[in-house]
């Protein structure tokens, strides 16, 4: 219920054998409106750009050896205690179906949230109007 409607828990430590190695996935779960499934590794420190080549990785498993026919391909979520704004916008993880989000384990005090947030919106209305420049 922490993700919102729609998503059905699959498997926790979801393991997949590669070249006759053990991988584990950390948490596996479907998403019923978007039909695919999502994939989601929990990092304990700040996101590597190694940290994508592994989520690829699964991706592929997944789609090779998990996905049904009715479903769409997977997507994948790493969740990192510190995202690396510069790295994941040169990896273009986005276009691989990989999301990178900072979880907290406590709130921030009131005015640096508010802070974080302002800087978000700004950042935010930055990459749209870059990118409705590129529409025109």
């Amino acid at each position: 219920m922490e993700l919102g409607n729609g998503f059905t828990f699959i498997e926790r430590q979801k393991r997949m054998i590669i070249d006759g190695e053990d991988f584990y996935l950390d948490l596996l779960f479907f998403h019923r409106k978007l039909r695919r499934l999502v994939a989601v590794e929990l990092k304990l420190g700040k996101f590597k750009a190694k940290d994508k080549g592994q989520m690829e990785l699964y991706l592929n498993w997944l789609n090779k050896y998990e996905r049904q026919e009715f479903e769409e391909a997977p997507i994948g979520l790493i969740l990192c205690a510190e995202s690396s704004r510069e790295q994941v916008e040169l990896l273009q993880m986005h276009k691989d179906g990989i999301l990178v989000a900072e979880y907290w384990t406590e709130l921030p005090p009131k005015a640096q949230l508010e802070k974080r947030l302002h800087q978000a919106l700004v950042e935010a209305k930055e990459r749209f109007e870059k990118n409705t420049i590129y529409l025109e």
